[in-house]
């Protein structure tokens, strides 16, 4: 090939921790050998797809130049070369054949196996099988395959064949598809052997700032909730023994990150619409933290061998016995919290399943990472035929090839020029525009294509780290020992076989269409492990499967269901190439989290991401109106991503508290008065955080008015109020149009709302069904006395401007933007009192804008001021009564005209 440089370099000087060697070294175009002088040693092969980062030293006093690898199987060494130009020939052929620009020139397709293996990898997975053995559609009836995705056209990342429920068609399916990231709707993972629960696993709801809902999606959960509910029938009239009402939304992502993905569109369900269960979030963080949080176990690994090799210049043999490793920084790491918090979800899960015959479902964002991770570890601890051989083979294509997971983006094999570092410049040259050459070139090996490296994380390397932690726990269930675990790791990056190296099945079986699919041009993984040599290395002679017999009744009888400690987890030395006592200690604390489950949420109103559906409800039917609200809004949004989260109102709930005439924003604080005299009180602590800006009289108008910093402080995301502070026409603009479709929906649709609760849509009625201007909520049109007491006052108004006694106030009278009174059609009761029309401009109105209008209170009317009693106020000209303009006029519940 072109790239090879040099394909062969003798007396080259290969040193690793504890031993250095002499050899030659041979460049193939898949492979770099080391073969030893002494013909006894074995050599070293090591595939290109395996080295995580190659860092060429200047040249030293002596002559020599020095290149260090180290891998992804943590291990390094270093290549010593007596010449500088064998050194950079070989640093610059490897470079050339690790950074592959396509994934068919990964070794895969080119590895022809000598002898030839079995092809019967690409095909030990039949989902029909393997769903029939499970119960579906023999023990269960609830539960059918579908062929909606067989052209992957439904949903691509998604396997050929799913398993709905039978009471859903194919048809509602479509639909709920538009509200699942990716089109991934909850779907069959796993039915339960023991009872009929189930794991069904899918990506996050497209919620967004406008917290929209999808009934189709709704109804689709309510039948797998509801699947133990006559399982071999799609009506729902009987219930079955020892099923309970637990059933888990089993959110994997801390809230702060559900809350963040709102603002992008997505989130997290609404627990108001899904009765059937319960949510919880788990807490476990996303890719990017994971990747860090290895590179810091790396890090801390590679110090220790280039402590150690310095030991070893100095002492000798002598240091062989030394333990360099720094404990502290592995704890700092943070890995094994990660471990524990998968484990912790996996026992829930496991749980909820078997113990209380309940249903599952899982989902972080796109549903195939961390979902993975849950589901399968669950399956393994809830069915002893996933810990066989074959059985955990069967689970892997299931769960992370078939479901889709993103290997080839998470393990990176197509690699990057930034892992390769090489000196700034020739020590030799005396060119100064060489060398200035040299340092452009070196940073752009930094920090040039580096998008790619984003995407990758050690989400694979968890499971089979947390598959370890169970195994290690249990030894006597699992049919495989940790070798097999170790091998499976090497081959996830050697990239030897094609199992592993796509993102998703459609990828592997259907290819670009123009080359043959991968899975004919490739060798599956499971023919390598199936052979008769890794099988006899692979298997645990301590395992024991009449231990997983559920009918049998010794006092250590669990029925073959394990429920692993997520406090008992170690590092997986043997993984990293170090003993238990260098990287475990005697003892290991348990693994505390930051943090902790958050749930279970029943409602709303439990839910630390916000959920506010009052407004939102209404424009469901009116995209237009729905998308327009949600560009105004998220403007005005600043979602942070840090720090624990409490239970908030969300951006709906400020809407609604606005509809409400906008109270003193101190009352959204739990505990606090909603006292108007109570919350200015000089000894009210939240005034008083709020800073010198706080002593504004109350009666200011609400623009401004200092914001309370604690508003919506727990969710993360800041008032609408806090960009529109400083222009009281634009908080108007804003409201109005919030509310401008709201209104336009509610046109001839009075009487639809009779029946619907006044405390969440009285401001969203028609007319008709509200009390006059002056009027008491009551419906009385009759003059009523006001009382005295300050018991019921729950209400102020802000835009008052002289302060005046506490008196119950009603909404409508202290509507600014309300309309004049009109006679009761229904009663043909004339209002009290009418307002005198006075021209407010001697210009021609606007019909796009509505007037804002005001109105001359009678001398009666208690709680005003002698000026605002006395002084003119306009008000807008009365349209010609017709039944259309009636109609209209009465469906505006602000009285603010429509755009």
């Amino acid at each position: 090939m072109d790239a090879i440089r040099v394909s062969k370099v003798e007396q080259v000087i290969y040193s690793k921790p504890g031993s250095v060697s002499s050899g030659t070294v041979h460049l193939t175009a898949h492979h770099i050998i080391f073969r030893y002088d002494d013909v006894e040693e074995k050599e070293v092969w090591m595939p290109y797809p395996l080295i995580s980062l190659v860092n060429r030293l200047p040249q030293t006093l002596l002559g020599k130049s020095q290149i260090n690898f180290h891998t992804r199987t943590f291990e390094s060494f270093s290549l010593t070369f007596n010449k500088e130009s064998e050194a950079s020939d070989v640093f610059e052929t490897v470079k050339e054949l690790t950074v592959a620009t396509s994934v068919n020139q990964l070794y895969a397709f080119f590895y022809t196996p000598t002898p030839p293996l079995t092809s019967e990898g690409w095909t030990m997975y039949s989902p029909r099988d393997e769903y029939v053995r499970m119960g579906v559609g023999t023990r269960s009836k609830a539960w059918r395959f579908t062929d909606l995705n067989k052209d992957y056209n439904f949903c691509p990342t998604y396997p050929s064949r799913l398993v709905v429920p039978t009471r859903i068609s194919d048809t509602t399916l479509q639909y709920a598809s538009k509200y699942r990231s990716k089109c991934r709707i909850p779907i069959l993972a796993y039915l339960h052997w023991a009872n009929f629960g189930s794991i069904t696993r899918s990506s996050q709801p497209m919620v967004g700032l406008s917290q929209s809902r999808s009934v189709q999606d709704e109804k689709l959960i309510e039948a797998i909730f509801q699947s133990h509910w006559s399982p071999e029938s799609r009506v729902t009239n009987a219930n079955v023994y020892g099923a309970t009402p637990t059933n888990l939304i089993v959110d994997a992502r801390p809230t702060v990150n559900a809350v963040a993905n709102t603002a992008k569109g997505a989130g997290t369900e609404n627990m108001d619409y899904y009765k059937e269960g319960k949510k919880i979030y788990l807490g476990i963080d996303h890719i990017h933290t994971m990747r860090e949080s290895l590179a810091k176990v790396v890090e801390a690994l590679r110090e220790a061998d280039q402590l150690l090799a310095s030991i070893n210049n100095d002492l000798h043999e002598q240091s062989t016995e030394l333990a360099v490793l720094d404990k502290q920084a592995l704890r700092r790491s943070g890995w094994l919290r990660h471990i524990a918090a998968i484990m912790e979800g996996t026992l829930i899960i496991t749980k909820n399943i078997h113990v209380n015959s309940s249903h599952v479902l899982i989902h972080c964002s796109d549903g195939w990472d961390r979902t993975s991770q849950l589901s399968a570890l669950s399956q393994l601890c809830l069915d002893p035929f996933y810990r066989t051989i074959r059985g955990f083979e069967i689970l892997i294509e299931k769960d992370w090839l078939s479901f889709g997971h993103k290997f080839l983006d998470r393990c990176g094999h197509l690699s990057s020029d930034k892992f390769f570092l090489s000196p700034t410049g020739d020590t030799n040259s005396g060119s100064g525009a060489d060398a200035a050459q040299a340092f452009l070139a070196s940073m752009q090996n930094k920090f040039g294509s580096q998008s790619h490296l984003k995407e990758t994380s050690p989400v694979f390397h968890q499971f089979l780290e947390s598959v370890r932690q169970i195994q290690r726990q249990y030894p006597e269930r699992f049919e495989f020992n940790e070798r097999f675990l170790r091998q499976l790791y090497y081959h996830l990056y050697s990239c030897q076989f094609g199992t592993f190296l796509f993102n998703c099945e459609r990828e592997r079986k259907v290819g670009d269409g123009v080359n043959p699919p991968p899975c004919e041009r490739t060798i599956s993984v499971w023919d390598y492990f199936n052979s008769a040599e890794e099988m006899a290395l692979n298997r645990n002679p301590a395992y024991d499967p009449s231990l997983d017999d559920p009918s049998r009744r010794s006092s250590d009888a669990d029925m073959g269901v394990l429920f692993p400690s997520p406090k008992d987890v170690r590092f997986w030395h043997e993984l990293y190439g170090r003993t238990d006592e260098e990287m475990n200690g005697k003892f290991v604390p348990p693994q505390t989290r930051e943090i902790e489950l958050t749930g279970p949420v029943e409602n709303a109103e439990d839910d630390p991401v916000p959920h506010k559906t009052t407004v939102t409800e209404q424009l469901q039917d009116h995209p237009s109106k729905q998308t327009a609200l949600e560009n105004t809004m998220s403007s005005s949004l600043n979602v942070q991503s840090s720090g624990p989260r409490k239970s908030s109102p969300g951006i709906a709930a400020s809407l609604q508290d606005l509809s409400l005439s906008l109270p003193d924003l101190t009352t959204m604080r739990p505990g606090s008065s909603r006292n108007s005299n109570a919350a200015a009180s000089p000894s009210n602590p939240a005034q008083s955080r709020s800073g010198p800006s706080s002593t504004r009289p109350a009666n200011s108008p609400i623009w401004s008015r200092a914001m309370p910093p604690e508003l919506l402080s727990g969710s993360g995301v800041k008032s609408v109020w806090g960009k529109l502070s400083s222009n009281a026409s634009a908080a108007f603009s804003v409201v109005q149009d919030a509310y401008a479709g709201v209104a336009k929906d509610l046109i001839n649709s009075g009487a639809s709302h009779a029946e619907e609760s006044p405390e969440r849509t009285s401001e969203l009625r028609g007319r008709e069904t509200l009390g006059a201007w002056g009027q008491d909520r009551s419906g009385s049109r009759s003059p009523q006395p006001r009382s005295t007491d300050n018991s019921n006052l729950n209400l102020t108004n802000p835009w008052a401007t002289t302060s005046r006694p506490n008196r119950y106030v009603s909404l409508l009278e202290e509507n600014p933007w309300g309309a004049p009174a009109e006679p009761d059609v229904r009663s043909n009761v004339a209002p009290s009192s009418s307002p005198q029309i006075t021209p407010a401009s001697d210009l021609p109105l606007d019909p796009t804008i509505g007037t804002i209008p005001t109105y001359r209170r009678p001398a009666a009317t208690s709680g005003f001021s002698s000026r605002e009693r006395n002084s003119p106020k306009p008000v807008p000209p009365a349209a010609p009564h017709s039944p259309s303009s009636a109609t209209a006029v009465d469906s505006d519940p602000l009285g603010v005209g429509f755009l």
